[in-house]
């Protein structure tokens, strides 16, 4: 149990504003995105690099336990308690003070704590942005905690790339900062400490500081929604737009007819391109950009997507069956309400799942077949970023089904997806979201042994103390 006396001492080191401790005012960080409720000792808040030092070494010599949280976005139970009440939220959410544009390195160096829409919202008067597209509004440093990839990853890439450097402080009894706050682009003089910290859940080290590239900021864009002769057909139109759009191809996200149903009905204003309202069994998003203003005599770019449209049309075996050009703000807008419109359809099992480009429809076609005969009355309501394979496996339970009355079955049925997709099509079972307490039994079943002593001995050589809600040992 944490004493009184505990918590006055951490107010003493963090100040009124620092320390939350009354449960009423504690709900926020105790309450997951989806489905995670825990129960907090205390909710710290510092608001620099120096003050987590000083929270961080008091809990670790006085063996409190840490779960850092950035925004509480994740869907993996990584950012929030659990219920035992022994354990304190470290929130980044005033660690908002710094922010440094550096125009000529296209590079900002920034508090872990900002929002990216806040960091874009900076960075847009200047034309640049940082570009991992996202629906929902993360806080950097659980950006990085989690490598986070979203909708435009076949352009940009995800975060570990993006990120040049960071300051991070260690579980340790002192608290140690680390600076790995470098802004260069290439340097290779030893070990790349910073990726040590980037996707690994927070459990060697909090980020408090980062050094992130930036990217010019689209002034150009073309969106369509593509309707594919079959499953079997996504990846052969893929890489037809990959041929003919090289580096302007910048989005190819998948919706199964599902989803996109679940997101009309809860956002009625959405408009439905589809010919007489009839949504296909499966469209892709596609989007093509420019960096610069449009130029006299340059074709514009729905002129060049209607271009590649048709030389894809006209080829043999074509794996286009329908094509709807429309403005991106409204092809976006339904691509964003479909988690939202998931969610809202019954219970929901949500996967994070991602596999080689060749095999992702072949996993969602097969998983169609194979779930009405496995788990009758489970929907299949899928959707992700197909360009780069990852995918949104989302399973929808009417909220008065019967299979809701068996304490085994979601057990049993998050047993059977993951071994479909990790051991028959040989993917991942995060793609995006890291490792929480959700998906740990399932990193421990897979992770070889040699990985989860070496995972172990990095975690005792970083932070021995006890941060995070992940065992890699």
């Amino acid at each position: 149990m944490i004493e009184r006396d505990q918590i006055d001492a951490l107010v003493q080191l963090l100040g009124d504003k620092g320390v939350v401790a009354r449960q009423q005012d504690m709900q926020a960080y105790e309450l997951g995105a989806r489905y995670d409720r825990g129960r907090a000792a205390a909710v710290l808040r510092p608001a620099t690099t120096a003050e987590v030092s000083a929270v961080v070494s008091y809990c670790v010599r006085n063996g409190i336990a840490l779960v850092p949280q950035a925004g509480n976005t994740g869907l993996v139970s990584g950012s929030t308690p659990d219920g035992s009440g022994t354990e304190m939220v470290l929130s980044l959410d005033r660690l908002t003070r710094r922010f440094e544009l550096d125009l000529d390195n296209r590079s900002v160096r920034v508090d872990a704590g900002f929002r990216l829409s806040d960091l874009n919202r900076k960075l847009e008067e200047h034309d640049l942005f940082f570009p991992i597209d996202l629906g929902a509004d993360p806080r950097l440093g659980g950006m990085i905690a989690t490598n986070t990839g979203g909708s435009r990853f076949l352009k940009y890439g995800d975060v570990r790339r993006n990120t040049l450097g960071l300051k991070v402080v260690l579980a340790d009894e002192a608290g140690t900062v680390l600076d790995l706050d470098s802004e260069l682009r290439k340097n290779n003089t030893g070990v790349d400490w910073k990726q040590i910290f980037i996707g690994t859940s927070g459990a060697f080290g909090i980020v408090t500081e980062c050094v992130l590239n930036l990217e010019r900021l689209p002034k150009q864009a073309a969106t369509a929604f593509l309707v594919p002769a079959s499953g079997a057909q996504v990846l052969p139109l893929l890489k037809a737009m990959e041929e003919r759009l090289g580096a302007y191809l910048s989005a190819f996200e998948g919706m199964s007819k599902n989803a996109i149903a679940a997101a009309f009905a809860h956002v009625p204003s959405l408009r439905n391109p589809f010919q007489g309202g009839n949504i296909p069994d499966y469209v892709i998003l596609a989007e093509i950009s420019r960096t610069w203003a449009p130029r006299e005599g340059e074709q514009p770019l729905d002129a060049v997507l209607e271009t590649a449209l048709a030389e894809i049309w006209e080829l043999e075996e074509a794996p286009l069956a329908d094509a709807f050009i429309g403005p991106p703000h409204e092809t976006w807008a339904l691509r964003h309400a479909l988690s939202e419109g998931v969610k809202h359809l019954g219970k929901l099992i949500a996967f994070d799942l991602s596999f080689r480009r060749g095999d992702i429809m072949a996993f969602c076609d097969h998983m169609k077949t194979e779930m009405p005969e496995k788990f009758a009355g489970v929907t299949v309501c899928d959707f992700g970023h197909i360009g780069d394979g990852g995918v949104h496996f989302n399973l929808v339970v009417a909220k008065d089904s019967p299979l809701l009355t068996d304490p085994t079955f979601e057990q049993r049925l998050r047993e059977w997806v993951f071994t479909v997709a990790v051991e028959q099509y040989r993917g991942s079972f995060s793609a995006e979201h890291a490792i929480g307490r959700r998906n740990q039994a399932i990193y421990d079943l897979y992770t070889p042994e040699k990985l989860k002593e070496m995972a172990d001995g990095l975690k005792t050589i970083t932070s021995p103390g006890k941060l995070g809600s992940v065992r890699f040992g």
